[in-house]
């Protein structure tokens, strides 16, 4: 019935002839849309996975530094879902953040990355999730203080935030950087996560792709050229990651982790290498040099790692390609916030498994085992190690994760 549905669309649009043609015509909408879908990685926020839920169905909580968003149903159920939108109502929602009801869309929904998507690539989006089976699922409501429950405010967030504009090429670059920046800027929306955000929540341009803290993770800077936080990653290396979930340097964890398993192993090579090249352009500024810690926690610290961490990542902190991370030039160690370091540390880690590599890595806890001093200690050390220059941490730093993750 949806098919059938999507075809006379079709054919009323004047896109098909017949009834073979509008049927291979509609196969490959859907499958187009279907790429983006996943591309944007929409099953991860849009499934309510700590509760087994449908996927598309909605339901999962988004924690925001303004209170928890609940992700909406995009199965087109016409009473929970998205099953009475037009194709223009979706475009809308998409291009400017505006529901079927006429309502301001919160941007934990990343529209102010979806804004440059060509109709043509939103529409075959619409024309994919047409075709799920739809499923009845009543969203909770919002978690959020009470001026921000009242939606029309975030019209005046767009004004100082949000530009409504869709990808123009560079014609002094390759087709294949131009289809990276906008697989990046667009559909993957890499700097929701990976770019720094104002108090308000908007994004930094100064800080694009330099890194962002999501859900007291921060994701590090993917910037690849000189100083960039991928400086020592070769396009190949960038590729591997994010098809394989394995690299010479890292291994994708937790909401990365999600990334990959749901999205980009199921992307094609020629676009991996598209965004490797786009990342691999994007130059950065130095590091300033930061205050070395003092001799007694360079001795504490230098002891806890030869205990506890050099067996894997090796003395000299090269670690095992593939397997245990180096941490000399790691770029989530040497990292501005060291939330997710500290926070690895404190409940472990497990990277994805993946068509590629289907047994898991992870990393062990050490809450249990190390004081708020000792990781504090270690990771001060470790990120002034080798060629590593980054400022130390403190205790309180740690204590403050512990608590956030006992509450979690």
């Amino acid at each position: 019935m949806r098919n059938s549905v999507i075809l006379a669309a079709l054919a009323a649009a004047g896109l098909v002839a017949g009834t073979a043609q509008a049927q291979e015509l509609a196969y490959s909408q859907v499958e187009r849309g279907r790429y983006l879908v996943t591309a944007g990685n929409c099953a991860a926020c849009h499934t309510d996975m700590e509760n087994d839920g449908t996927p598309f169905a909605g339901g999962r909580g988004l924690d925001t530094p303004f209170g928890v968003i609940y992700s909406r149903n995009l199965t087109p159920d016409e009473e929970t879902g998205i099953g009475l939108w037009s194709r223009d109502d979706f475009y809308r929602a998409m291009n400017e953040g505006v529901n079927r009801e006429g309502q301001q869309l919160y941007p934990a929904f990343p529209y102010t990355y979806f804004t440059i998507m060509p109709r043509e690539d939103v529409d075959a989006v619409y024309d994919y999730l047409r075709t799920l089976e739809p499923v009845r699922a009543e969203i909770p409501e919002n978690e959020l203080p009470l001026p921000l429950r009242f939606r029309p405010a975030v019209a005046g967030w767009k004004m100082l935030f949000f530009e409504d504009r869709e990808f123009v090429p560079d014609p002094a670059q390759s087709d294949a950087w131009n289809r990276g920046r906008y697989l990046v800027d667009g559909p993957t929306h890499c700097g929701a996560c990976h770019t720094g955000k104002n108090l308000l929540g908007g994004d930094r341009e100064a800080e694009y792709l330099r890194g962002g803290t999501l859900e007291n993770w921060f994701a590090p800077n993917i910037r690849g050229g000189e100083n960039g936080g991928l400086a020592q990653w070769e396009i190949g290396d960038i590729v591997e990651f994010l098809r394989d979930g394995r690299a010479r340097h890292t291994a994708p964890m937790q909401r990365m982790g999600e990334v990959v398993g749901l999205s980009t192993q199921h992307m094609t090579q020629e676009d991996l290498e598209a965004i490797a090249i786009y990342l691999k352009s994007l130059n950065d500024e130095p590091p300033q040099a930061a205050d070395p810690i003092t001799e007694d926690r360079v001795a504490a610290g230098r002891s806890i790692f030869f205990d506890e961490c050099a067996a894997c990542h090796a003395a000299d902190g090269s670690g095992v390609p593939y397997i245990f991370a180096p941490l000399d030039g790691s770029n989530k160690l040497t990292a501005e916030d060291p939330s997710t370091v500290i926070r690895i540390i404190l409940e472990g880690a497990q990277a994805v498994p993946t068509e590629a590599a289907l047994g898991p890595l992870a990393m062990p806890a050490f809450d249990w085992k190390l004081s708020d001093e000792q990781i504090a200690d270690v990771v001060s050390y470790l990120r002034q190690a080798w060629s590593n220059n980054a400022i130390a941490v403190s205790a309180s730093d740690v204590a403050d994760m512990r608590s956030y993750l006992e509450e979690h």
